[in-house]
């Protein structure tokens, strides 16, 4: 009799435990101002996939608003001050990832009536071109981009744009899709979501050709798997979004290809 009293006991505070976490709000992590991924108004694809697993979990969904700079995960979700970031590369050893839910990679960006067609960085034509990449310091060292075009002897090619751009404005990031469109430079290398997104949105037809469609070494750095991640201890809720994430791939999907994402 015991026993079934026992079960009946851990029954019930299951039961108190799942109420308790309907009313709970998932807290999910952002940036403001980080169109097409996120801002404050809800509108990038980041906000969609967040308020679609909120949904699944059956929780509120609420924000803690921060600049994606450095510190960000350190001082939000390590802080405890947020229970998700949304889109973090897989292979990220400061927090525990679910699986990916979407895959992309880097782009060459070009004006498509320039029919540069650039689909690879040994293509000889980048020796007589403008590159724009974007940088997070001034010696063009630390991005990939930066590192196959220096190993090429092409660095004096490259224009550096800022990787937070004028976080003053809207759109901070728009601004090295507006360079090609404006012919401030002749092609770019801009991370496959931004590509997609802002080409949409130029007053001439750009061409977004992604790097990583080969499946040589090189091609594959370029590619990078894109997961939600959470605390290494949240097991549960990693477990929980996995679900999710399998469960919704189609609806993820749609989000992320009415933003223009490449998917590969």
């Amino acid at each position: 009799m015991s026993s079934v009293c026992n079960v009946l006991a851990f029954v019930a505070a299951a039961s108190t435990i799942l109420t308790a976490n309907t009313h709970t709000p998932l807290r999910v992590c952002a940036d403001p101002n980080n169109m097409p991924f996120s801002n404050q108004q809800e509108q990038g694809f980041e906000n969609k996939i967040a308020q679609l697993v909120a949904r699944e979990l059956g929780r509120p969904l609420a924000y803690f608003w921060s600049p994606q700079r450095r510190g960000f995960i350190r001082n939000t979700l390590q802080a405890g001050r947020c229970d998700v970031v949304m889109g973090v590369p897989r292979l990220y050893s400061l927090l525990q990832p679910t699986k990916p839910y979407y895959r992309s990679a880097y782009t060459f960006v070009s004006r498509r009536d320039r029919r540069l067609n650039v689909s690879s960085f040994d293509d000889p034509q980048l020796r007589t071109l403008t590159i724009g990449i974007q940088v997070t310091g001034d010696d063009y060292a630390n991005p990939p981009a930066a590192q196959a075009l220096a190993a090429r002897h092409l660095a004096n090619n490259v224009r550096g744009f800022p990787v937070y751009g004028d976080y003053s404005k809207p759109d901070p990031q728009r601004d090295l899709v507006d360079a090609v469109a404006d012919r401030r430079v002749d092609v770019a290398v801009v991370w496959g979501p931004l590509a997609g997104y802002y080409s949409r949105h130029e007053p001439v037809s750009i061409d977004v050709t992604p790097i990583g469609a080969g499946h040589d070494v090189a091609s594959r750095t370029f590619v990078f798997d894109i997961s939600m991640g959470v605390r290494p201890q949240d097991a549960t809720l990693r477990e929980a979004l996995d679900r999710i994430i399998d469960r919704r791939a189609g609806e993820i999907r749609r989000i992320l290809t009415s933003y223009g994402v490449p998917l590969l």
